[in-house]
């Protein structure tokens, strides 16, 4: 491989298979992607612990990009190499919310950490979530959290609460960058912080061309990520719309998507115009 490549890849039908389980061909890829000098993270939304998880299937050679952007972890220091959090503005803009919104509009919300989740109104959603998906957590109070680590919010509530606080965080764009993750969920970060933001400041970190920053993802919340590296791929299953601004479409994920992206960088073909 002539040039050192920085590729951040999603997780859940990208890097794993819709069973989430690690293709083996994805694994073998990565590792001689490794070994001939490129670097290969982990770009995602998930909090640190449950991230780490996946990180042990695939020893990742450089820091991954968690909570959407809103945080930079290096997994072999086991430390925060960056934090994107969310200003006083946005801060204010989530305690209106979690005021104002009530009845069958309410919403549980919760902060996320470096360490911890903040879970400030809870209910039947939140707790699912930090259960299921295991994230340290604490029932606490907005005044209670540092402001430096409001690294991303997520506010949970039934589709009518998240369509009227989709309508609401549409008259404030500039208190934060929001995202849809399900029907019941709606998700913010700082002001222009999204995946993308957060691969191209570990390139920075690392020496490497933006020319050579590429990421692989399969969804809608790759976005932002695809549009800002200089190689988007994705999987064969993404939408239409996805194929429409990526430069590789690679197979389904169940067959090793990433490998697809991997071996296409190290066979110089990206290179080529």
């Amino acid at each position: 491989m002539q040039n050192k490549w920085l590729v951040a890849s999603d997780i859940d039908g990208t890097l794993n298979s819709k069973a989430r389980r690690l293709p083996k061909r994805n694994g073998e890829a990565i590792d001689k992607f490794i070994e001939e000098g490129g670097y290969f993270t982990l770009a995602s939304g998930r909090p640190i612990n449950s991230l780490e998880r996946a990180w042990k299937t695939v020893q990742t050679s450089c820091p991954a990009v968690a909570l959407n952007g809103g945080l930079i972890y290096d997994f072999h220091e086991h430390k925060v190499i960056k934090k994107m959090p969310i200003p006083k503005a946005g801060q204010e803009f989530v305690k209106k919310i979690a005021n104002e919104f009530k009845g069958i509009y309410s919403v549980d919300v919760g902060i996320f950490g470096a360490e911890t989740a903040y879970i400030v109104k809870h209910g039947l959603f939140a707790f699912c979530q930090v259960f299921f998906d295991k994230v340290p957590h604490k029932m606490t109070s907005f005044d209670s959290i540092p402001d430096d680590d409001w690294c991303k919010v997520i506010f949970w509530g039934f589709p009518p609460a998240i369509k009227r606080l989709k309508e609401e965080a549409a008259k404030h764009p500039e208190v934060g960058n929001f995202m849809s993750s399900s029907i019941v969920t709606f998700e913010m970060l700082a002001p222009g912080v999204h995946k993308g933001t957060g691969v191209m400041a570990l390139a920075s970190m690392l020496g490497v061309d933006e020319k050579h920053t590429a990421a692989i993802g399969d969804y809608f919340n790759d976005w932002d990520m695809l549009k800002t590296v200089a190689f988007p791929a994705c999987a064969g299953q993404a939408p239409k719309e996805i194929h429409e601004i990526c430069k590789l479409v690679a197979c389904h994920c169940n067959n090793g998507c990433v490998a697809d992206l991997l071996e296409h960088l190290m066979s110089g073909k990206a290179e080529e115009k």
